[in-house]
């Protein structure tokens, strides 16, 4: 079955009592049992719902994955990947990353007593001299949150295996539709339902796929006694906005394209962040392991200030200044500020992510009143 119909079909059946096509939505914290000690399916909404059951069946279907496990947000199921360490264990992280992601690891893992090494991923050996004893995991988005770097991860896969290292990657930007990185060789795919997945701006949710079946067993334990589980109304909207996500992921990268075109083009404009340019560092590989670029688009301006930026967020009229991704509306956002605003200035500017930095969520609008708008926020 290929993705387009796995999108619509995979993992999903009609409702057996009623022969609804669409899931149902089980509102339920409990369920009735048979006698005492009987055998169910079905104990207690926490630990098991139907309507989340089908989401993770049809989630790893379409990431080729045997496991999945959904958790009330992308930040919820990044902490439950971290939950797998030890005190004392060493986790390689690319430097380029969601500040969220960034914030979690420095403010709250740390604390534990796991270390962590932030290095620039774009050359797969650059890892190498940090790989000793204690190290259990590497962390790696591809592309990345907002600098649209890109990752060998087929790669760095290899030197994983090789040293037995939990390879994890933040799949958001991607989506299953664009890149499946559990075929090029990671151990733990993540997302942020939130963004590309559910795709109105209508859901907060995260989940955690993979292959290993101990792994799998840890996350299910760690979701139910944690306990960070989305309800089923999310459930039910992510399920309907996945039927979509194919059609909805082409209209993406078709604007995203055309906008990062025209910006590269503008007298006002000094960077444009895109992995389509065929000048964007490991734009080769982008074309080996992602279908097409994605609907993101970062860029700088001449006049690198904040207050610059600011204005270009204040003039725009189509795109909404606001924080996510992902949805089918297009969104505009400062990083500096906002989704990096907990990442020391000096450490964003070493990774590019300067003042002027603006960010774009490019939807599924009509792309010349995208470009219109573009031009005259820019002035």
């Amino acid at each position: 079955m290929k993705i387009n119909t796995k999108l619509i079909h995979a993992g999903l059946h009609a409702d057996p009592s009623t022969g609804a096509i669409m899931t149902p939505i089980y509102q339920t914290s409990s369920y009735a049992q048979k006698a005492l000690g009987a055998e169910a399916k079905y104990y207690y909404g926490r630990t098991q719902n139907p309507t989340r059951d089908a989401l993770q069946q049809n989630l790893a279907a379409i990431e080729n994955a045997q496991h999945c496990y959904c958790f009330s947000s992308g930040m919820a199921a990044i902490d439950t990947v971290m939950r797998l360490l030890n005190p004392e264990d060493e986790v390689l992280v690319n430097n380029d990353l969601y500040g969220g992601t960034y914030r979690i690891l420095k403010n709250v893992f740390l604390r534990y007593g796991i270390k962590f090494h932030f290095i620039d991923m774009r050359e797969p050996a650059n890892i190498l001299p940090f790989i000793n004893k204690n190290t259990k995991m590497l962390w790696l988005e591809s592309p990345t949150n907002p600098m649209l770097n890109i990752m060998d991860i087929e790669a760095i896969g290899k030197i994983t295996k090789a040293h037995n290292i939990f390879f994890c990657i933040d799949n958001t930007f991607a989506s299953p539709y664009l890149q499946q990185p559990l075929d090029l060789g990671a151990t733990i795919v993540v997302h942020s339902i939130t963004k590309y997945l559910g795709g109105h701006s209508d859901v907060v949710m995260g989940a955690v796929l993979c292959n290993n079946d101990e792994l799998a067993e840890q996350m299910r334990f760690l979701q139910g006694a944690v306990g960070a589980i989305p309800g089923p109304q999310d459930c039910f909207l992510t399920l309907r906005g996945i039927k979509t996500l194919h059609v909805r992921m082409e209209r993406h990268c078709e604007n995203a394209a055309a906008v990062a075109q025209f910006l590269r083009q503008h007298n006002k404009v000094a960077k444009v962040y895109w992995p389509g340019f065929k000048d964007h560092p490991n734009h080769a590989i982008a074309v080996r392991q992602m279908s097409d670029f994605g609907g993101m688009v970062s860029f700088t301006l001449k006049e690198d200030t904040v207050e610059a930026a600011a204005k270009v967020l204040a003039r725009v009229k189509i795109f909404t200044l606001a924080e996510s991704l992902g949805g089918v509306e297009s969104l505009i956002g400062h990083p500096p500020t906002t989704t990096h605003f907990s990442v020391p200035r000096a450490e964003r500017i070493k990774v590019g992510i300067v003042d002027s930095m603006i960010r774009l969520s490019v939807g599924i609008e009509d792309i010349d009143d995208l470009l219109e708008d573009l031009e005259y926020a820019l002035g």
